[in-house]
């Protein structure tokens, strides 16, 4: 693949074609590289990642020698797969501490030695405006375990749940279709076992020594400290997320939001504007950007905006600098999504987060109002199709602009 060039221009966003992105990209005016070069990296070193973490102590939290009685060590760590005594799934086989049948860790990356998988997937809480982190996770494909159960009837979702201190009141659970962990679909990656991010063992701060990472989904359906998957035919999901009127069904939208925005801008001077969007699952096609007047009010029959005089951002190229932290000699070889010389296959990545960068023309003194948006590869413009808070990040960003 050619390697793309610095220099796009205000109106050049990278267009989707067929479902698929040009990683091609014109240059960029010289401008606009400063703030392009400013921008953060494109993955998000574990350390940095923002934590949402619940528990009280928060599990991560525990002293080394409870976290080792109670199997947050990659030494101690367990697996129990069973049926819903409730809801029974016909199950072969169970794996269950009781029986001494448990899981463990090694025979989990032995069966990641053959069936592992890596992807790229941006971290999203549903409740919060922006994306936790950026990285690259691994592990073993959840239907691998499924089916050393060998289910063979009465399988209609699966369940899932974490250390939570042994405390019924903190217990934090999650489920997805059985279809889904058996099939995936719409070329999306498996629903995984994760027990590496960045190349790194998962930390007990992300998670580890093990949780689970649902590629198309916010954060919450990614349990961390995994401990226990239930095979069941209750057909509704169990999720916590339920008890605050949240939809749980709701996989990851796109949209964008600012990052870096000049704090003193003179009048009628240009200056740039640099931001990210997250390519959900509907993936991205644009990003663009409007201006107004604080003290001019937009009709209240036009809520989103759809006839304002949006201009097209510049969707940035794949950096030649990952960040991530990832290991020495690290390629990305064999990430789904990325090709064998370790290039995007398309951009952006789906699931994933992109940068942008706008050139904006002089402005009066006065306030006024910087908004941005997303275009997704099938023409809707943020917010639609799904303009509801309760099923993740939707609204469009307004950020004040006081020039003079």
């Amino acid at each position: 693949m050619t390697t793309p060039t610095r220099r796009l221009f205000l109106g050049s966003a990278s267009l989707a074609v067929a479902g698929r992105f040009h990683t091609e990209a014109a240059e960029l005016p010289r401008e606009l590289v400063p703030a392009a070069d400013a921008i953060e990296p494109y993955f998000t070193a574990a350390a940095k990642f923002q934590d949402v973490s619940r528990g009280n102590p928060v599990p991560h939290r525990l002293p080394e020698t409870k976290r080792q009685e109670v199997g947050l060590t990659r030494d101690s760590w367990f697996l129990e797969i069973a049926s819903d005594p409730e809801n029974p799934t016909t199950l072969a086989q169970s794996f269950t501490r009781e029986k001494k049948t448990a899981l463990d860790f090694q025979t989990l990356l032995k069966l990641g030695e053959t069936n592992g998988v890596r992807f790229a997937k941006v971290m999203t809480c549903l409740n919060i405006g922006c994306p936790l982190g950026m990285g690259v996770w691994e592990g073993v494909p959840l239907r691998d375990l499924v089916w050393l159960a060998k289910p063979s009837a009465n399988l209609r979702r699966i369940f899932y749940h974490g250390y939570h201190n042994d405390d019924p009141k903190q217990l934090f659970r999650s489920s997805l279709p059985a279809g889904r962990v058996l099939e995936d679909y719409d070329d999306l990656p498996p629903v995984l076992v994760c027990y590496k991010l960045n190349g790194h063992w998962l930390s007990p701060e992300r998670g580890g020594p093990v949780r689970i990472v649902v590629p198309e989904h916010y954060g919450f359906k990614s349990v961390k400290w995994l401990h226990k998957i239930t095979l069941s035919n209750l057909a509704a999901a169990n999720d916590t997320y339920i008890n605050g009127n949240n939809d749980v069904d709701s996989p990851l939208k796109t949209f964008a939001a600012t990052l870096d925005i000049p704090k003193k801008i003179p009048p009628n001077a240009a200056f740039a504007v640099t931001g990210y969007a997250q390519s959900g699952i509907a993936g991205l096609s644009k990003v663009q950007v409007w201006i107004s007047p604080k003290d001019k009010p937009w009709p209240a029959e036009d809520p989103y905006f759809t006839k304002a005089p949006w201009t097209d951002a510049h969707i940035l190229p794949p950096p030649k600098n990952w960040g991530g932290d990832f290991p020495e000699g690290h390629s990305f070889k064999g990430v789904a999504g990325f090709d064998d010389a370790g290039q995007p296959k398309t951009w952006p990545l789906r699931l994933g987060k992109a940068h942008w960068a706008a050139w904006i023309p002089g402005l009066p003194a006065g306030e006024h109002v910087l908004r941005c948006r997303t275009i997704d590869a099938k023409g809707n413009a943020q917010p639609m199709p799904r303009p509801f808070k309760k099923s993740g990040r939707c609204d469009i960003e307004e950020t004040a602009l006081v020039v003079g």
